[in-house]
């Protein structure tokens, strides 16, 4: 997930331009505080651009599975859009004892699990990838879905999957953003029919995390510049890395799926995605297990450590702690590790967890930079 610390910075990188062009006589501070409040007013009317339901084609039948082969697919979900997927299941005849519905990172799509879902395959551990809206080969390809969207979207999977695979315990697992989406669903209303959980360095760094220069920034530049997209500036591509797995980083950026430039109003959404994940952990009741690495450059330990604090002390929510890991756990070189700790916690949920992980909370209480 190209997440929205190396984006923003671009958005700031923009209001500072802007601010120069308001005259080389001006202080520096005072010309981009000049250009964020020229922004805030020119877009005081606008609203950040999000998709919206489709309509339906004529003879629409309701949600369905089609399958493909290779183990590609479409969800046909519940407004007629087409959200294409991937599947890896057991050898031939084999019925898996447990399902993953699996949702990727922002600007990443369905093969993000491609190493993940083919290991528990050998478990005898079913994975469904799919691409949510806006991203990999589903609709309006780009622009960025509300999380009202995205939850009816995976209680619709959910449904189809559990139908299709009856006896088999029916599990969510998020990746950044979409560990966002997976929180964002399951603490909302009507939470999908799933039987438990997984959240992968989830994205929960919203607006309450933000800075007020950053808050206004992107507010401004959603609703001025919203369509615009913007490329991550060469100091964040040096500087920040996703994993330790440099190869898959190359693999990522040369996928033709791979969103490379973001748009403005994209990012706001995300962002707002980001705060109801902080602020719906603790809502959700199913059985949850929320992974989290010690190298994470992506999603911050201070906004990692404000998510638990926010959610508190839950029976029901176990997290795991890895030195080694960084922000995309499932491709990390110690991916392994991390795949065999998901396998135990899904047989049972109360056995130590194979790596020895200990809790995320307390690791971050005792870092100074999760301050």
């Amino acid at each position: 997930m190209k997440l929205s610390w190396d984006l923003i910075a671009a958005v700031f990188a923009s209001l500072a331009r802007a601010a120069k062009a308001l005259g080389p006589g001006v202080r520096r501070g005072e010309r981009v505080g000049r250009a964020a409040l020229f922004a805030l007013v020119l877009s005081a009317c606008a609203t950040p651009h999000l998709q919206t339901p489709q309509t339906p084609p004529n003879g629409f039948n309701g949600p369905r599975i089609e399958a493909g082969t290779l183990g590609r697919g479409v969800f046909v979900v519940q407004d007629g859009a087409r959200l294409p997927y991937l599947r890896w299941s057991p050898e031939s005849g084999q019925q898996p004892w447990a399902v993953i519905v699996a949702l990727h990172g922002f600007n990443d799509h369905y093969a993000s699990f491609r190493l993940a879902g083919p290991w528990w395959a050998t478990r005898g551990i079913e994975t469904w990838a799919y691409d949510q809206r806006g991203f990999g080969l589903s609709p309006h390809r780009g622009e960025f879905a509300p999380e009202s969207l995205t939850s009816a979207d995976l209680r619709t999977i959910v449904s189809l999957v559990r139908a299709e695979r009856p006896n088999a315990l029916i599990v969510v697992a998020g990746e950044s953003m979409g560990g966002s989406s997976t929180i964002a669903a399951f603490g909302g209303e009507a939470p999908p029919d799933a039987d438990r959980v997984v959240l992968l360095a989830p994205g929960v760094w919203g607006w309450s995390s933000q800075s007020p220069f950053n808050r206004a920034g992107l507010w401004a530049a959603a609703r001025l510049m919203g369509p615009k997209t913007v490329e991550p500036p060469a100091f964040a591509v040096r500087n920040i890395r996703a994993s330790d797995n440099t190869l898959e980083l190359i693999r990522n950026g040369r996928d033709p799926q791979s969103i490379l430039s973001t748009r403005f109003d994209s990012m706001h959404g995300l962002v707002d995605l980001m705060e109801a994940a902080s602020m719906r952990l603790g809502a959700i009741e199913k059985p949850t297990l929320l992974l989290y690495g010690a190298h994470d450059q992506i999603v911050r330990k201070g906004p990692m450590r404000l998510a638990l604090e926010r959610a508190g002390e839950r029976p029901n929510l176990r997290t795991a702690y890895y030195p080694n890991g960084w922000h995309i756990l499932n491709r990390d070189l110690q991916g392994e590790v991390v795949y065999r700790d998901v396998e135990a916690w899904l047989r049972d949920a109360a056995a130590p967890l194979p790596s020895g992980a200990g809790p995320v909370l307390p690791a971050l209480r005792a870092d100074p930079k999760a301050r």
